[in-house]
């Protein structure tokens, strides 16, 4: 078989930074002040009234919570798959102290 030599590099660990996961937080909770923001302009003058406004505020701010929340979501996992395995043939992560490993071959400048 010809890829036996190979081993299958071992995963990582599957959770984000803890300061990725609190700018997410953050992110989410800011996206949702503003949406509510806009939701209250939009809502009291729309409606004309503070009732209107106040459910203005609500339903944007947590639509507006929900949409980064998501889009947090997508950047954290892809953050983390980003550098999660190694892969034995790339030549940035070749043994060092193997002579006629990958990363002794001269790169090419263009």
């Amino acid at each position: 078989m010809p890829f036996e030599e190979l081993d299958a590099p071992l995963p990582s660990d599957p959770t984000p930074p803890p300061v990725a996961r609190w700018l997410a937080f953050v992110g989410v909770l800011v996206g949702g002040l503003l949406g509510g923001l806009i939701g209250y302009g939009i809502g009291g003058i729309v409606g004309g009234n503070q009732t209107m406004a106040a459910l203005g505020a609500l339903i944007a701010g947590i639509a507006c919570a929900v949409g980064v929340g998501i889009v947090a979501t997508l950047t954290l996992r892809a953050m983390n798959e980003w550098k999660t395995t190694v892969h034995p043939e790339d030549s940035r992560f070749a043994d060092r102290d193997n002579p006629g490993s990958p990363s002794d071959v001269p790169k090419d400048p263009a």
